[in-house]
């Protein structure tokens, strides 16, 4: 069991570098004003929802493992609201203090962790419970960056992915790196 757990907390922590990632991919391609335009009056700019992250991560991740994941210094409500829009660099900076409380709780996780009780706004879920819920929300707003940097940039956009047109290639590249690390492998 304590293997399982292991490899859980070392994959939670893959999915959130990840995420991290991609949508880094996504806000290095903005020009700094796109960081604070929306599509309409209801929806969210890149800079709210990275306001949003980063209030998140640090309710949920700071002293995880012993305080309700809903502090009650937290003010949700706030996070969607930029009023006068912060420079580049501070919505950045924001992003990499939410990130850093989510990747020292999950270092600080030990495996037996893993079934541990911790509360959401009152509500008991187990450890892994916690942290799924937590990569699906920041995948769904790290989602919701790539599209919007992806329509601002739109002909210019660099994918963050296999580019349109070229799976095949890709696939058969892929094939053909298995080829070579089964020969290394063979020959070793």
């Amino acid at each position: 069991m304590t293997d399982l757990a292991a490899h859980y907390l070392e994959e939670a922590s893959r999915q959130f570098h990840g995420h991290k990632r991609l949508a880094e991919g996504a806000l290095a391609q903005l020009k700094d004003d796109e960081f604070f335009v929306t599509l309409d009056p209801e929806a969210n700019s890149i800079a709210i929802l990275i306001k949003h992250l980063a209030g998140n991560m640090r309710s949920r991740f700071q002293d995880f493992l012993t305080t309700d994941g809903e502090k009650p210094d937290r003010h949700r409500d706030q996070e969607f609201e930029i009023n006068p829009p912060p420079s580049r660099a501070q919505v950045m900076r924001w992003w990499e203090e939410g990130w850093a409380y989510v990747f020292d709780a999950i270092k600080s996780l030990k495996p037996e962790d893993v079934t541990r009780t911790v509360f959401i706004r009152q509500e008991p879920h187990s450890v892994m419970q916690a942290l799924n819920r937590q990569i699906a929300h920041y995948a769904y707003h790290c989602g919701q960056i790539v599209f919007l940097a992806k329509h601002f940039r739109a002909a210019e956009w660099k994918s963050l992915s296999v580019p349109r047109g070229q799976s095949e290639e890709f696939n058969r590249g892929m094939i053909e790196k298995q080829r070579e690390r089964l020969k290394t492998s063979a020959s070793g």
